[in-house]
């Protein structure tokens, strides 16, 4: 079975983060490796606190993973700090991590900045270069890409400009664009667009769902999946996840990672 690596925060309401990315992981045929970067106090309506674990802490949980087990993909999360960016990016490189999927996780739905500003840059100049696909969502895509991203086309435009960091493709996720009936993403390559569109799900959207997306595409491209059939297969994946979602929490339920799982009585 491969093994594939997220590198990111844990959320203690399960929704997002580590714990998504494990769900989402073993849920897509992959066995899952973890390395927190922060723990959080959060639940379905809200990030309430954070902590971030001393760097040399996640290098040691770098370091044990690649050097016990064979990792066919990485995925990253939330970072927290320019310290936590620093110390994975210089790590991943060092052991050449291959299919990294970077989730420039920034600031939560309820509006808990879970990257520090100065950490944005590290980011850009340390990060990004090593990454085999970068997924944004709109709000993070603006902050990359220094240009307002509300419409498909400036999606396109910010995908373009976040490309030039040096990374080997870009998919701009669309799920806040304004249109009641579709969600659509932007990817750019270097060598031209693709736009996937998939039904929106009525309702409030759950958070962890961009954890959930790139962890699986990172699943599909440690099992050889080219990418564009990674991100379709991903999608399709996350979408009927957050259509059979969980009426759980007092908030947004979560995703059900498992929906084909589900049995009748």
């Amino acid at each position: 079975m491969k093994q594939v690596l997220t590198i990111a925060g844990s959320d203690s309401g399960g929704g997002a983060g580590v714990q998504a990315d494990l769900k989402s992981f073993h849920a897509n045929g992959v066995y899952g490796l973890s390395v927190v970067t922060a723990v959080t106090a959060q639940n379905t309506r809200e990030v309430i606190e954070s902590f971030e674990l001393p760097a040399d802490v996640v290098e040691s949980q770098i370091d044990a993973v690649f050097d016990d087990f064979e990792v066919s993909a990485v995925k990253t999360g939330m970072l927290s700090s320019k310290r936590v960016v620093d110390v994975v990016a210089g790590k991943l490189a060092e052991r050449g991590a291959p299919n990294l999927v970077v989730d420039p996780v920034m600031i939560s739905s309820s509006g808990f900045d879970l990257l520090g500003r100065e950490a944005v840059a590290s980011v850009k100049e340390r990060l990004l270069p090593l990454a085999s696909l970068v997924t944004p969502n709109l709000r993070e895509a603006q902050t990359l890409a220094g240009i307002p991203v509300e419409t498909v086309d400036s999606a396109k435009e910010a995908a373009r400009i976040i490309f030039e960091s040096g990374c080997q493709a870009v998919l701009v996720k669309g799920g806040h664009l304004s249109d009641p009936r579709s969600a659509i993403d932007v990817l750019f390559d270097g060598t031209g667009e693709t736009v996937f569109s998939g039904a929106r799900v009525p309702g409030e959207s759950p958070h962890g769902t961009g954890c959930t997306l790139s962890a699986a595409v990172a699943a599909n491209l440690a099992t050889g999946q080219c990418l564009v059939p990674a991100i379709e297969n991903a999608k399709a994946y996350v979408t009927e996840a957050v259509r059979h979602g969980l009426s759980i929490g007092c908030g947004p339920g979560p995703t059900h990672h498992f929906y084909f799982l589900d049995r009748e009585p």
